[in-house]
């Protein structure tokens, strides 16, 4: 029990350490901090600067896990910190429930059930670290706990899941594209309103669809956006919402 508790401050160390690298140094979620659920929370101005202050907490607690003497006080501050996750992941959930969180790296999810697993086994290490003595911590352990948080990281997936899942096609069979009568309207459409695409143009559209059709594996959807027409390109196979594209198509003059 002694070595459980002591391995969960390296655990923590280094998913908050992580974390907080991401949120301070990638420019990518820093662009993208406007469209997350913190956007909605803070105001988009705020935003950046939030993402940034809660990076260098992020850092300063898993700096302070790791670097002796380690003391209650450092298991509680990392605790409070799964906290606010679950709490933070509860509200994007309520409020703004077609936005990603942002906690972890640029992607277009919406929290989900893998987010709050995620921020709760860190909260349960943040109390269990607590109670950590001056013991020696279980590598193996270590490396468990991290591979499963890892799994739970939406933000991951595209470097192993979806790999995964094309090798799975591929060895089932030859990869196809289904026919478009396969594919009902409203399967495009939810990949479409949880788009980075959607969202960026969504405050300009004017009018409900238009038309759709489909064309080489894309379902093209239409809307009016003012004085524009705005197409957005579905693929029909596939479940990554950031492959939808946009293109506001300006509305010939009349004649």
């Amino acid at each position: 029990m002694h070595g459980i508790a002591a391995s969960q401050p390296y655990v923590l160390a280094f998913f908050l350490g992580w974390a907080g690298l991401v949120k301070l140094f990638s420019r990518r979620t820093r662009a993208q901090a406007g469209q997350t659920a913190l956007a909605r929370l803070v105001g988009a101005a705020r935003a950046v600067p939030a993402l940034v202050a809660v990076g260098l907490v992020e850092v300063a607690v898993a700096a302070a896990l790791v670097l002796p003497p380690y003391s209650a006080a450092e298991g509680a501050a990392a605790a409070v910190l799964a906290a606010g996750f679950l709490a933070y992941l509860g509200y994007a959930h309520v409020a703004a429930p077609t936005s990603s969180c942002g906690c972890l790296g640029a992607h277009s999810r919406p929290a989900d059930r893998r987010g709050f697993g995620r921020a709760g086994l860190l909260l349960a290490a943040g109390l269990l670290s607590m109670t950590a003595g001056p013991h020696p911590p279980v590598a193996a352990l270590v490396v468990v706990e991290v591979v499963i948080l890892l799994a739970l990281s939406a933000e991951l997936d595209r470097y192993w899941l979806t790999p995964s899942r094309r090798f799975l096609v591929r060895m089932r069979g030859p990869l196809s594209v289904p026919p478009p009568g396969d594919v009902p309207l409203e399967t495009s459409l939810r990949l479409l309103y949880l788009s980075p695409a959607y969202c960026s143009a969504s405050s300009r559209l004017s009018s409900d669809i238009r038309e759709t059709w489909d064309e080489d594996g894309t379902r093209f959807v239409v809307y009016s956006a003012g004085a524009r027409t705005a197409v957005f390109a579905v693929p029909l196979t596939g479940d990554d919402p950031s492959a939808v594209r946009v293109a506001l198509v300006e509305e010939p003059a009349p004649a």
